[in-house]
Order: structure tokens, then C-alpha cells, then sequence
């Protein structure tokens, strides 16, 4: 398994140019007491801009979900603006609050019953112009759920997803549909279930895409339990792939 990015691949030169972009980025993680972070209006702004949600005039998206114990809910920025977000809920049978385990409680429950533990991103939204501009916005927020999967030692990672996203999610994570179609609280569109086992998946990803790296450091600053609400930080990937390769050319 080399670490060592190889420059003549499409899939390559593809995460080189991420790990440029991620010098220019930076993740904020939410603080639960602040009921009107600009991350709840983005929310608000994504669904109403597809008829997702009604109107309301806090023009804000919140639910109960942000509030659970295991709820991790962060923004992402490019130069300064923010551009995305995401929640994730780090579910185990110590913390079972899961939005889709709402929907799959049986697939998702035998999951937490087996003794395993899943990492649930839900909320993934992005500002317009920015998703336009930066194509390769999708990998730059989705790298939080990489992360709270190594940081957590998760078992499974999962996603529920519209249908037509989830070969994003095959081809990029290998993740395999798990359960058919639902419907989440207030949102009008339907999502399938799809994930894998971490441990299946984990090495392939990092070897395909190494911009999903990060260091312990970066982990423990994001997903810490000193507090709710961190300054935001910028992404260490291109110093964990350095380590990386250190590491494999040590053992050879």
C-alpha cells in the first residue's frame, strides 16, 4: 500500500489539486448554545432554494437533532466565507440518537445491538455560488465524516442520501445501499440508505484520495470534548500524508 501520490493518474492529479484547495480552507465546529449560526441560515437558504421546506420567518433550519449529546455540527470555510456544512451524530449504544436511524431503525439497530457503531452525516448543505465554483466541494466537507470515523473508531459509516446521489457514494466510498427509500422529518425529498464497514473501506480511500487525511492533532481540536464550539482550523491532510509516507519508507 504506497502513500506516495502518484502525478500520472487522473485520480492523482485530482487529489493534488484538492490538497492545494484545502490550504484555503478552514472547519468550524457549532457551538449547540448558538440558535442562530450562520451554518442554520445556510441550511434554510439550500432547502427553501429547492422547495425542500416551507417558509419561516427565522429563516433558519434547526431541529432536536442538533441538541443530542453526540450531535458534531460544523461549517466549512473557503478565504473566510463560508461555503458548506454538515452535522454528524457519532452513534453507539451508549449515545443511540441518530436522525436515520428515524427512518431504518431496524437496519441501523441491529448495527448498535451487534455491538458496533456508526457515524451518521446528515444536513449536508452548500451555498449556491459556491458549489459552483468549487466543484470539488462535496469531498471537502464529506472529509468531516472520514475524520469522526477514525476519531471515533467507528464500525460502519453510513449515509442517507437521495437516490440519485448514492453512485457518488459507491464510487467514491464504496459504500453499498443498505436499506430503499424513506422520508426525514420535514424534507420532501425521498433518501436511500447506503454504508460499509470502516475498516472494509478505510485504507482504499485514503489511498485513492489523500486529502481525507488529517492528524491526530486536528482530530482531537475538532471532536474534543472540552467544549461545544472550537475556533476554526485549518485542515492538516497534507502533513498526515507527509507522516504517511514517512512511515511507509520507514518500514521498507
Amino acid at each position: 500500500m504506497s502513500a506516495v501520490i502518484d502525478r500520472g493518474s487522473a485520480t492523482s492529479r485530482f487529489a493534488l489539486t484538492l490538497i492545494d484547495l484545502l490550504d484555503r480552507v478552514q472547519y468550524r465546529r457549532v457551538s449547540v448554545d448558538e440558535q442562530f449560526d450562520p451554518v442554520y441560515r445556510l441550511r434554510y437558504e439550500a432547502y427553501r432554494r429547492e422547495n425542500f421546506i416551507p417558509v419561516n420567518s427565522q429563516q433558519i433550519t434547526r431541529d432536536a437533532y442538533d441538541d443530542a449529546p453526540n450531535c458534531y455540527c460544523f461549517g466549512v470555510y473557503i478565504d473566510d466565507r463560508l461555503v458548506s456544512s454538515i452535522r454528524l451524530h457519532v452513534v453507539s449504544a451508549a449515545e443511540p440518537i441518530s436522525p436515520s436511524r428515524k427512518i431504518w431503525p431496524d437496519v441501523l439497530g441491529a448495527i448498535i445491538d451487534g455491538g458496533g457503531s456508526y457515524v451518521d452525516p446528515s444536513r449536508f448543505t452548500a451555498d449556491h455560488d459556491a458549489s459552483l465554483e468549487f466543484p470539488a466541494l462535496p469531498y471537502l466537507t464529506l472529509r468531516m465524516a472520514v475524520m469522526a470515523c477514525e476519531h471515533f473508531n467507528a464500525t460502519y459509516c453510513i449515509s442517507s442520501v437521495r437516490p440519485e446521489h448514492g453512485p457518488f457514494y459507491k464510487r467514491v466510498f464504496g459504500l453499498e445501499q443498505m436499506a430503499g427509500i424513506g422520508y426525514w422529518g420535514e424534507l420532501t425529498f425521498p433518501v436511500c440508505l447506503y454504508g460499509a464497514r470502516v475498516p472494509v473501506i478505510y485504507d482504499r480511500i485514503m489511498d485513492r484520495f489523500p486529502f481525507f487525511m488529517s492528524t491526530q492533532q486536528e482530530r482531537e481540536v475538532l471532536f474534543g470534548a472540552t467544549g461545544r464550539s472550537v475556533p476554526a482550523i485549518g485542515p492538516t491532510a497534507r502533513q498526515a500524508h507527509q507522516q504517511r509516507v514517512l512511515a511507509e519508507t520507514e518500514r521498507v
